[in-house]
């Protein structure tokens, strides 16, 4: 990469500094920095603030670069953005190869393309996929590899859509958060990433094929990514686990397109800052973006902002930026084969993991005691709601 500029802004105080992504225009002289001379090259540009994890990769077309470089700080940043901190911004080429246009009035800009494909009646959608249902929510039946070709044919359909990969921590805030039940029922694919979830739907008629890990999962979109050229954006995390994450999936697939790096301050964002935040994603063309805000931070944010985002597929990955990051160690295949793996990171990070931990097995159990009363209404040949908390709303129901 060649770093072609900076420009000085200031954040109201070291420990709290304002973070949000800045526009910046660069120019330079593709001739004198010796850059490849394709017809149409794509300049991937990142930009960064020092002292804190913010990263973003905007990419603008030109065929012919200005002899000059400059860059602007745009207008309209917050009153309070003082103090000592450095944008950066790193200017990288990249040769792209687009079909030369049939004529001049048939050719469209992708933005265009995009807009019509949102409104267009007409464009197909991903279609739905067969459903187990396990403790009152549908989990789609699928593998890793047919989870992946969702994921391919959700991007190809260009309309916003979400993944949500729910293990037993998941279900028990799901009924925790009346909220998360509009958000499952509106999810486009509901992946089993829980070893207890994919054994109790084998007592059933319609068992689940196997558990899709999102850990799993984020990487086989990293190897869709270099193969397909969908660009992923990386949001969330602890600052520098992102970059480390998206550097290790780069690393391991060097033609994995990268949207960008974001990482957001522990705080609420204003409102200027969720707002740049947003268009930043946009800006970037992204196509598969990857968040790491915790649950359910992560899917009540994607589900909020999803048509403002407008990115074609959104995923809460949970652990796995921090697994790729290498700051947390994922059980081995042996433990995840025997379903222990919550064992495992519980034994690693006892402190943190443990209450959590006990507090899903106590879940579980109590889930398993409803499915014992289940089987003894059936011989009886009384009615049995298929999710355990629907039996609770009936007993509580006032009666008529």
């Amino acid at each position: 990469m060649n770093k072609v500029s900076t420009a000085n802004f200031q954040g109201d105080s070291a420990s709290n500094p304002v973070v949000f992504p800045l526009p910046v225009h660069v120019q330079a002289d593709a001739a004198q920095d010796n850059l490849p001379q394709e017809s149409e090259c794509e300049w991937e540009i990142t930009s960064f603030v020092s002292g804190a994890s913010a990263q973003v990769q905007r990419p603008t077309t030109a065929d012919k670069a200005a002899p000059s470089e400059q860059a602007s700080v745009p207008s309209g940043a917050p009153a309070g953005a003082r103090g000592g901190q450095t944008l950066v911004t790193w200017l990288q080429p990249r040769a792209v190869s687009r079909p030369a246009p049939a004529g001049a009035d048939q050719s469209a800009s992708i933005q265009d393309q995009d807009a019509n494909a949102s409104q267009s009646p007409e464009q197909p959608v991903a279609e739905r996929l067969p459903t187990t249902r396990v403790w009152g929510v549908e989990f789609a039946q699928v593998s890793m590899q047919q989870a992946v070709d969702m994921a391919d044919r959700v991007v190809q359909a260009r309309r916003p859509e979400y993944f949500i990969t729910a293990n037993l921590n998941y279900l028990m805030l799901s009924d925790q958060h009346p909220r998360l039940h509009e958000v499952n029922r509106q999810c486009c694919c509901m992946l089993a990433d829980g070893q207890p979830i994919v054994l109790r739907s084998r007592l059933g008629n319609q068992p689940l094929p196997a558990r899709v890990a999102g850990s799993d999962l984020i990487v086989e979109l990293a190897k869709l990514s270099a193969e397909k050229g969908y660009r992923i954006f990386f949001l969330g995390g602890a600052p520098g686990i992102a970059s480390a994450a998206s550097a290790h999936l780069k690393a391991r697939f060097p033609e994995m397109q990268i949207a960008g790096v974001y990482s957001p301050p522990f705080r609420p964002l204003s409102a200027y800052e969720q707002t740049e935040m947003i268009r930043a994603i946009r800006d970037a063309e992204t196509d598969i973006l990857l968040v790491a805000f915790g649950q359910p931070k992560g899917e009540l944010w994607i589900y909020d902002n999803l048509q403002d985002i407008g990115v074609p597929l959104a995923i809460q990955m949970g652990a796995s930026f921090d697994f790729l990051a290498g700051t947390a160690r994922r059980a081995p295949r042996i433990w995840q084969n025997l379903g222990c793996e919550w064992l495992y990171r519980a034994l690693s990070d006892p402190r943190r993991l443990l209450p959590r931990y006990g507090k899903n097995l106590m879940f579980l159990l109590y889930l398993l005691l409803q499915d014992i009363k289940n089987v003894g209404q059936r011989k009886i040949g009384s009615p049995v709601k298929d999710s355990w908390r629907e039996q609770e709303r009936e007993v509580l129901r006032p009666q008529r």
